[in-house]
């Protein structure tokens, strides 16, 4: 309520998206945050399917920094009505035929007297009763009501009408002057809505960070010195709780697999180890090490590049490399999925993890789970166009040790950049899998209320691109999310 057009609002607990609804709508820059993927998501397809007024510009040529178009209202004050130049003037033109009104209303009065008293309700004379068509009682201009007593004659009613007509007259002409002679009030909530056309939320991007950690007033206090070391890495001080959680139970596979771990030990702090945080070995004799991604951050490409020519400089040389984080940057996910010649695989760590108190010290808990790697086909068609088919999510199967196809069913949204340039992703077809009737697009075509290709409606629910060129970067990349809300990145060239 307190920002103008192109201001910035934050929200930081979002819940349903109405903040960032309204800002949109409105025209304000936003960013609004929750603790939980359910409200994201849901504050992600509101502004997804949700159209807005298209306000005209100002200036159309210099586009929205030309501002909009305003409506506008009189700032009536009493110095502008005291400084009117016109107010005299249209009293001295109109008021005489004012007067000479009221005496034909009291010479109406005088020839119709009404049989009760009149009360006065305004003036010096206010209270008194009123004996009307005595020769010596005649009404002020005041005194007048407004509505027509239904004590006096109905010969008085045309002199009573054209007195209030006289009146009436001379205030419009002063209330246009005031009007006309005032400053003007810009109603910055008020734009000028063009009819004939409709908006739709612009490119935004869904960025996650995990839930805040929890602590108690004793351990709040924390040391008096931070730890250069940590705050410049982003590392932080619960690892060594991570570690164990993980030794105990293990990391879960699709279908009720586990991964499980003979011993897990901390690395030397050596300054070339620095992004790998553990070392052991599975029940299968197989050498693992494990990078940890931030606290409060998602886990990022450098970490990953750097984890990987770390793990080179081992003796022996792993067969494993576990990233487990909160949240993936989705080119780092990506960057996961592509490493060859050792097995990388991507956990995700569950939010329970931050806060002692939700923990259960148990081998059963679900701390960490495997996260798929996106399964897409790349077609040529016979008109030279391509058209991409998303298969689900390749699993890794811990008792054959390779990559197993998951399925289509647990895809919950999946975009398409049909030109990735390597530096963001631009998505210029998305499609809602598992939308339900009247969600999805369909809500879309509800809320613009206008006909749209239903061959085309259905095509973007399904698992199935629509056909497109190849751009100039010969690229695309395929972002899946799951019903978890969890994102994979895929990336792939078309030669």
């Amino acid at each position: 309520m307190t920002t103008d057009p192109g201001d910035l609002v934050l929200d930081p607990t979002c819940g349903s998206g109405t903040t960032a609804y309204v800002a949109e709508k409105w025209g304000r820059r936003w960013i609004t945050c929750d603790t939980s993927r359910v409200a994201v998501t849901l504050a992600k397809q509101r502004l997804m399917t949700a159209s807005y007024d298209y306000f005209e510009l100002k200036y159309p040529h210099e586009g929205l920094k030309g501002g909009f178009i305003y409506k506008t209202v009189p700032h009536v004050t009493l110095k502008s009505i005291a400084n009117n130049p016109e107010i005299d003037a249209i009293q001295a033109r109109m008021h005489p035929a004012i007067e000479a009104a009221l005496q034909d209303l009291n010479a109406a009065l005088m020839k119709h007297p009404p049989e009760e008293a009149f009360t006065v309700y305004e003036g010096v004379r206010k209270g008194e009763a009123l004996a009307l068509g005595a020769d010596d009682v005649a009404l002020l201009e005041w005194e007048v009501p407004f509505d027509f007593p239904a004590a006096w004659a109905a010969a008085v009613r045309p002199a009573f009408d054209s007195f209030h007509a006289a009146r009436q007259a001379m205030q419009r002409q002063m209330d246009d002057s005031i009007a006309a002679h005032a400053d003007q009030e810009t109603l910055y909530d008020q734009p000028a809505i063009a009819k004939s056309k409709l908006r739709i939320a612009g490119p935004f991007t869904v960025e996650a960070v995990p839930f805040p950690s929890v602590k108690s007033l004793d351990e709040a206090s924390g040391p008096q010195e931070a730890d250069a070391s940590i705050a410049r890495t982003g590392e932080s001080g619960r690892q060594h709780q991570w570690r164990d959680e993980l030794l105990k139970t293990g990391i879960r596979g699709k279908g009720g697999q586990m991964l499980k771990f003979a011993d897990l030990e901390a690395l030397p702090t050596d300054v070339n180890l620095r992004n790998l945080h553990a070392s052991g070995h599975l029940d299968s004799g197989e050498r693992v090490v494990v990078s940890f991604g931030p606290e409060h951050a998602a886990l990022e490409q450098r970490q990953v590049a750097n984890a990987l020519n770390e793990a080179g400089s081992l003796f022996p040389l792993p067969k494993m490399i576990v990233f487990c984080a909160f949240t993936f940057d989705p080119e780092a996910a990506k960057d996961i999925d592509g490493i060859r010649g050792i097995t990388a695989l991507k956990a995700q760590m569950n939010t329970d993890l931050l806060t002692e108190d939700l923990k259960k010290a148990r081998a059963s808990n679900q701390s960490f789970w495997l996260m798929g790697q996106p399964e897409v086909e790349i077609r040529r068609r016979k008109d030279g166009q391509y058209e991409v088919e998303v298969h689900g999510f390749d699993y890794f199967d811990t008792v054959k040790g390779e990559l197993v196809s998951g399925g289509k069913s647990k895809i919950a949204m999946w975009s398409l950049d049909t030109d990735y340039d390597e530096r963001s992703l631009f998505p210029r077809q998305v499609f809602f899998p598992m939308a339900g009737k009247g969600e999805g697009w369909e809500k879309l075509k509800k809320d613009i209320r206008a006909e749209l290709d239903e061959a085309l409606l259905s095509a973007f629910h399904g698992s199935v691109s629509l056909p497109f060129e190849a751009g100039e970067n010969r690229k695309i990349a395929v972002k899946i999310v799951d019903d978890r809300g969890i994102e994979s990145l895929k990336v792939m060239a078309l030669d």
